[in-house]
């Protein structure tokens, strides 16, 4: 949905924005607009991986770009001795934290307030969506900037905000990418990366000048000038915002101390520029105390990006006079994820930290993309995850446990140790549940489970396949059956029945051995 054309005057005339009086104004107020549709409207997975897997370019920018990613996180693993220690630990905290997640989000409201800041609580997406909305056009602006969040992208945050009239400016540079090539994000870490270079600079230089600064028209796919376009075309939005949105890595409890982290500077801009700043949160960030952070600040950027440490790691506590943003809020969002909580064998969903290894490391998301997960959480975590956030009542997550090999490399991989493989399992079970009904395949089983119920339905039935058997004594293999075993038979080769079971031979021949 396209954004609706903002009635408030312009902060600056478009020749104060980007020197270009081509470009008009209106038109640099709005954000593109995305794929028409929504996630749970696409097709089941099976079907969207079959159109992906038909794409060559997606599939050789993916086997590149994934195959990148492994190898660097792999040698940023190797220098660390302890990393299986380091897993341990993570899994620990994370599995104390989701046991007493209740009494830690009092506290981490507790902290907030104290603190400063303003804690909202959202049951799910809708009531979300509608306090930010509310909160932004408070402050009577019609645009924000955003810093990089998967919870904002889970509940369709932009599409809220655009429909309110409100432009939201992505500012990573991969979600610039995706916003203005009219897409949707493929990978957690890496938006973009279903796109190369190339594609890239065509899409910066057919769609910058349509909503700012424009690219250079001789703009090569060198990545510098590429960044340099972006930074300039995201310069005068981070000038001129006076609110922001962000998510949050972690959120301590013991301190209310947000964290984010990055690798260009972009968020930072975000946190300390505009004079309000609201942060999305999802309930399961929080993390018990400061010190906990040690762990998790070795394992995110090893897992994620394969480096030593983030570039950039940002935490702000509330308000802090003269310093940043004056008016802080902090939404505490749900939206399915006590509903994970209370299965037992679905919970380590909830220790996720986004770092995308699993993505990496899965050959079926490399062959396939993110796109036909039909969720911002694409690859094995998308496939325990969304499921249970949505619930198994739609198609797209009835598909997505099906939607692996069990090869297990993901759980390997995984910093926080989520046993994917055996999630995918037990999703598979519910959704197994949920399909059963009656219809032709569980009136067979009924059936069979009758028959070897007792001996003597089994004989009862043998006895009536070989009557069947001797009717049609030239036959080898039964055609395809009437419905509705049409469906099963066309694909099969149903062989006659023996004229004569195992039983009726042993009792001819052996008779005489029985005891």
């Amino acid at each position: 949905m396209s954004t609706p054309r903002s009635s408030s005057p312009p902060l600056r005339s478009p020749e104060q924005l980007h020197g270009d009086p081509a470009v008009s104004t209106d038109a640099a107020r709005r954000t593109p607009a995305p794929p028409a549709g929504t996630y749970l409207g696409m097709p089941r997975f099976q079907k969207n991986a079959r159109e992906q897997l038909a794409n060559e370019q997606l599939r050789k920018n993916l086997r590149h770009a994934t195959g990148t990613i492994r190898a660097k996180r792999a040698d940023r693993v190797a220098e660390v001795p302890e990393w299986e220690e380091l897993r341990l630990a993570g899994e620990a905290i994370k599995n104390r934290t989701l046991r007493h997640l209740d009494t830690y989000l009092v506290q981490l409201e507790e902290s907030l307030t104290r603190a400063g800041a303003t804690v909202h609580w959202a049951r799910d997406a809708a009531e979300a969506n509608r306090i930010v909305v509310d909160l932004v056009k408070a402050k009577g602006v019609d645009e924000v900037v955003k810093v990089k969040s998967m919870a904002t992208q889970e509940i369709e945050l932009n599409e809220a905000l655009e429909e309110a009239g409100v432009a939201a400016w992505e500012t990573d540079l991969a979600e610039l990418i995706v916003q203005l090539g009219h897409d949707r994000p493929s990978h957690i870490l890496v938006p973009a990366i279903h796109r190369n270079r190339s594609e890239v600079r065509e899409i910066f230089l057919r769609e910058m000048k349509q909503y700012g600064t424009p690219a250079p028209e001789d703009i090569t796919d060198d990545p510098a000038e590429l960044a340099g376009a972006a930074r300039r075309h995201l310069r005068e939005k981070f000038l001129r915002a006076k609110v922001a949105i962000s998510g949050a890595n972690f959120a301590v409890a013991e301190t209310g101390t947000l964290v984010v982290v990055e690798s260009e500077g972009n968020g930072r801009m975000c946190l300390t520029l505009p004079e309000t700043l609201i942060s999305v949160v999802g309930i399961e960030k929080v993390l018990p105390t400061f010190a906990d952070l040690e762990v998790f600040m070795q394992l995110l950027p090893r897992s994620s990006t394969g480096e030593r440490m983030n570039p950039y790691t940002s935490m702000w506590t509330g308000v802090t006079p003269g310093d940043g943003p004056q008016e802080v809020h902090v939404v505490l969002v749900d939206n399915g994820r006590t509903n994970a909580l209370a299965d037992p064998d679905g919970r380590a969903a909830l220790r996720c930290i986004r770092c995308s290894a699993c993505l990496n490391i899965c050959p079926v998301y490399e062959r396939v993309g993110g796109h036909a997960y039909g969720s911002v959480y694409p690859g094995p975590i998308g496939a325990v995850l969304n499921p249970q956030l949505r619930g198994i009542e739609h198609e797209i997550d009835q598909s997505l446990p099906y939607a692996s090999s069990l090869c297990g490399a993901c759980f390997e991989v995984c910093p926080v140790r989520i046993p994917i493989p055996d999630m995918l399992v037990h999703l598979r079970k519910q959704v197994a549940d949920h399909k059963r009904g009656p219809h032709v395949e569980s009136t067979a089983i009924a059936l069979a489970g009758w028959v070897l119920s007792d001996h003597k339905h089994l004989e009862l039935a043998e006895r009536a396949a070989a009557l069947a058997a001797r009717a049609l004594p030239h036959t080898t293999h039964l055609g395809p059956l009437p419905w509705p075993a049409s469906p099963w038979t066309r694909a099969r080769d149903l062989p006659m029945p023996p004229q004569e079971s195992f039983r009726e031979w042993w009792r001819k021949n052996r008779g005489e051995e029985r005891r």
